[in-house]
């Protein structure tokens, strides 16, 4: 029987531990998580664009490989810690010596992955494996890496004059993206022009910054952009584990990683302030709807990607009014549909189909292990107690699917 195991969502978590940049003076912490989000919202960016003139089979197929080598790539680097990169790179250069880290990697994250999906785990051996090819899907998921880290890279440089180290690094950076320049939409990145492309990824960017929980004390801190990665891996893994077609799958993941997109332009409103009173909940509704338009819509149907702004206000849940909606796209329409409908008429590829409900108990699950863990961390406030009851008793009975209980996964955090 397959299963999502607790080792497995607190090691997607953990990466809200490790530091980035630790050798270096920084403006702020930066944390492996939010990078992680920020080189996966580029990749999706990248793959939109690179995508149009797929078929509708090779773009789906171009999407998993993209999601699932972002996952694995973080598995892998969740496990090596603070190897540096520079060192990294020249044990990956040695085939050899690569081959025995990937070997100790592996065992490793065996005991974590394997049991929630045999086939899943085997790609991701397979992903590792030298003899794999150079596909466009890695070299977007290489393209997103380099950016997002050359965006951390961008805020160090000016404090760090002294450091000789950075020049060799931005000649890299610089180097290595017009390497990919052939990849659409690199130029966006590259060029700094305030085009629409750039604009959007840099106001994504912004989202490390704004801290989850910001009047309770915590650690770790988390921020709103490592958050929706949580989300977005940890319906990955619900999606899998309940057997979806590709597409929910890979919708269920692009949902998460933008659900929280709205608090660039509100702040993280806590829960209790938006149920307080309906018009305020209503009022903040308004706001979010009004601001996403002008401020990330608008600018990339003016830069000329409709496309682009058309699937995010999917993810979000734009016309049915919130992203942990159930919903389908067919015959140029979005409509909702039943729990039941969804997993099984509408469980296909050509439904285009997305699990709002899933969306919010994986949003839940994050925010019940942010609250535990920083209670394990010896940090117990009356709001994260209250925060671990509700979730736990909200969750109790409750089940996804026949092999999906959430309220038996909450419950192996003693």
């Amino acid at each position: 029987m397959t299963m999502i195991r607790k080792s497995l969502l607190q090691l997607i978590f953990s990466g809200s531990f490790m530091k980035r940049w630790n050798d270096k003076l920084r403006p702020v912490e930066f944390w492996e998580v939010d990078k992680q989000a920020h080189k996966m919202i580029t990749a999706w960016v990248l793959y939109q664009l690179n995508s149009e003139k797929l078929s509708f089979q090779e773009d789906i197929d171009l999407s998993r490989e993209i999601i699932e080598g972002g996952i694995f790539e973080y598995l892998y680097r969740l496990i090596i810690t603070d190897i540096k990169p520079p060192i990294f790179y020249q044990i990956k250069a040695n085939p050899v010596h690569y081959q025995q880290l990937t070997e100790w990697v592996l065992e490793q994250l065996e005991p974590r992955v394997q049991p929630m999906d045999n086939d899943f785990w085997n790609r991701l051996v397979n992903y590792f494996d030298q003899k794999q090819e150079d596909t466009l899907g890695r070299q977007i998921l290489r393209a997103a890496h380099l950016y997002a880290s050359q965006w951390e890279f961008n805020l160090i440089q000016e404090i760090n004059p002294w450091d000789e180290e950075l020049r060799e690094i931005e000649t890299n950076f610089r180097q290595s993206l017009e390497d990919l320049n052939y990849i659409k939409g690199v130029e966006n990145l590259i060029a700094r022009n305030n085009n629409s492309i750039y604009r959007f990824l840099q106001q994504c960017g912004q989202l490390r910054f704004q801290k989850r929980w910001s009047q309770t004390p915590r650690i770790p801190e988390t921020s709103v952009l490592g958050h929706m990665f949580i989300v977005a891996c940890y319906a990955y893994f619900c999606s899998i584990n309940l057997k979806m077609c590709g597409l929910l799958s890979q919708n269920n993941f692009y949902s998460g990683l933008f659900h929280d997109l709205p608090e660039l332009l509100t702040r993280d409103i806590i829960s209790p302030v938006k149920r307080s009173v309906q018009r305020i909940g209503d009022l903040i509704k308004e706001y979010e709807d009004r601001e996403l338009k002008q401020r990330i819509f608008q600018v990339l149907e003016q830069g000329g990607y409709r496309g682009v702004s058309e699937r995010l206000a999917y993810f979000l849940g734009v016309e049915v009014g919130s992203e942990f909606t159930k919903t389908i796209y067919s015959n140029g329409t979005t409509r909702e549909v039943s729990r039941e409908q969804l997993l099984s008429t509408y469980n296909l590829d050509e439904f285009d189909p997305k699990d709002g409900e899933l969306l919010k108990t994986c949003d839940s699950i994050a925010a019940f292990i942010e609250a535990y863990t920083a209670m394990r961390n010896g940090i117990t406030t009356d709001q994260l107690q209250q925060a671990v009851w509700r979730i736990r008793t909200d969750y109790s009975h409750f089940s996804l699917g026949h092999n999906l209980h959430i309220g038996s996964l909450l419950a192996d955090f003693d």
